[in-house]
């Protein structure tokens, strides 16, 4: 007769060892955590989007300033934004999302942007009507390009 006895290579198994699971376990979480991550709120995607432009198209009219050596000044509209001071400007106006608004618009947010090498600090932020809670800001501090920065929620 045979026994089962430890270490028997004949004894058969009745399920996972706690190894097996703890290991299946940690994979789902990793799985789990870049899901997460690659989920984003397609909100904030979209005012990280219009701010990296703003920054781009506020670099530009601050270098076309410098060469030109007029004042160029940037403030939201209604329905977008404008360039002030750029003569034929062929930078755009208007927000690539409709729901995309300034931040505090009261006719009191206005960039200067040049035509001086050193601007004083500024900054905008950006809100979406789809997320009203969240925002993002764009700021100089009068010698670096503006940067992106997200609020914190």
């Amino acid at each position: 007769m045979r026994t089962s006895a430890a270490g028997n290579p004949e004894r058969s198994h009745a399920g996972f060892t706690l190894l097996e699971l703890l290991v299946v376990v940690a994979i789902v979480a990793m799985v789990s955590v870049g899901v997460g991550f690659a989920m984003r709120d397609s909100s904030v995607v979209q005012l990280e989007r219009e701010a990296e432009r703003l920054s781009a198209l506020l670099e530009s009219a601050r270098a076309r300033s410098r060469v030109t050596g007029v004042a160029v000044r940037w403030h939201p509209s209604e329905d977008g934004f404008r360039f002030d001071g750029l003569s034929g400007s062929e930078l755009p106006q208007r927000w690539l999302a409709a729901d995309t608004r300034v931040d505090g618009v009261d006719g009191t947010v206005l960039l200067t942007l040049g035509p001086e090498p050193i601007i004083g600090p500024q900054e905008v932020s950006l809100i979406s009507s789809r997320s009203p809670g969240k925002s993002v800001r764009l700021a100089t501090d009068g010698v670096r390009p503006f940067a992106l920065q997200v609020a914190p929620p």
